[in-house]
């Protein structure tokens, strides 16, 4: 599974910048423009497992899972409000799997804040309520649809829509009194059929404070201050450098990695913002070896083998006999799978087994 995650911000904070960094792009950053379709690019999840197990394994091709990033653009209360260029954008953003909220906290001079100054608490709320606005203004036509849709109901038909329309009405509520959709405790039931609306504020969200460079000796006691404050459920905060990100990005490695050093920087933002993300959605890594190819794939926590077939083959899923699975440890310990087979370290669990971050998997099938 590619995970999907979009990139928003108020004007000016320098979105596209971030972005950049994170995929190693050179899109434009001179600012969006009406019309203009999303920046979409590809990173690489940063895995050191994976080169462990080519160590062991030899295959001739290593694969890591990959998160995929949107580069929004567009204010999203215009997309909302303007259904002329709604469409794609918004979709690209209703789809994502979870948001990043890029908040400016850099000076410069040339380009201005929208604002007139730089306040990193007000422009955090400031995006909240263009997000709140999104999913007031879904929730808003969707009860309209439903009065409608009472008026001529069959009685087998009225429980549903009287059921959606309670809980639409109680999270309305809680929207307006600035309480996003991912702080409340909702059951099993009430999310399952408020899914298909790909509310905003349901999704978990990394906000990151684009610093400047000046500021990178306070970043951390910055991060720190800031999270204090708006670190909640589903919801984390860090602080980057967005022009110093993608300019190593452009680097080969032997140079960003002296350019590292020269700026003290132990973690590079990619691989912080992909681990933070990972644990806002709460995925996990296993690996497949098969023909020769070693390849990563990230799936929910708690996912089952049957279900973790399904996201590399519905033909997988569909026809699920069993699945050899060996832990990352144990493997690394025997040195080889011949070793590891002997030793009787290699299981055969069955369709309700729950994947285990770091599992090698064989899935045997038949369709």
């Amino acid at each position: 599974m590619t995970v999907d995650i979009g990139i928003i911000g108020l004007p000016k904070s320098s979105k596209t910048t971030i972005f950049n960094g994170l995929v190693r792009g050179k899109a434009d950053t001179g600012g969006y423009t009406k019309g203009l379709a999303p920046h979409i690019g590809i990173a690489k999840v940063p895995e050191p497992r994976l080169k462990v197990l080519a160590d062991i394994l030899k295959p001739k091709r290593v694969v890591p899972a990959e998160v995929r990033y949107i580069d929004i653009g567009a204010s999203v209360k215009e997309l909302v409000k303007d259904e002329a260029i709604s469409g794609q954008l918004l979709n690209q953003i209703c789809n994502a799997d979870a948001l990043i909220n890029v908040v400016r906290a850099f000076a410069d001079d040339s380009i201005a804040h929208p604002s007139g100054s730089l306040d990193v608490g007000r422009d955090i709320a400031a995006m909240g309520l263009e997000l709140t606005f999104s999913d007031l203004t879904i929730i808003e036509r969707r009860l309209k649809r439903i009065e409608t849709s009472l008026k001529g109901a069959k009685p087998p038909e009225r429980p549903g829509f009287l059921q959606e329309q309670e809980l639409l009405m109680k999270i309305k509520a809680e929207l307006e009194k600035d309480v996003p959709i991912r702080q409340l405790k909702l059951t099993a039931d009430e999310a399952k059929i408020i899914a298909n609306y790909q509310f905003l504020t349901a999704k978990p969200l990394l906000i990151v404070v684009n610093i400047g460079e000046e500021q990178l000796p306070q970043a951390a006691s910055l991060a720190d201050e800031l999270n204090a404050s708006y670190s909640q459920p589903h919801c984390r905060l860090i602080t980057l450098c967005g022009k110093l990100e993608m300019e190593l990005g452009q680097l080969d490695n032997s140079a960003a990695e002296e350019f590292q050093a020269e700026f003290g920087i132990q973690e590079l933002g990619l691989e912080r913002v992909i681990k933070l993300s990972y644990e806002l959605l709460g995925l996990i890594s296993f690996a497949t070896t098969v023909s020769d190819e070693v390849r990563a794939w990230s799936i929910k926590n708690g996912t089952t083998a049957l279900k973790a077939a399904g996201k590399i083959h519905s033909d997988m899923e569909r026809g699920f006999i069993r699945a050899e699975v060996i832990s990352y440890d144990d493997l690394v310990k025997c040195g080889s799978l011949t070793e590891a087979r002997q030793k009787g370290l290699i299981r055969l669990e069955g369709k309700s087994y729950i994947v285990q971050d770091g599992d090698i998997i064989t899935f045997l099938f038949n369709i």
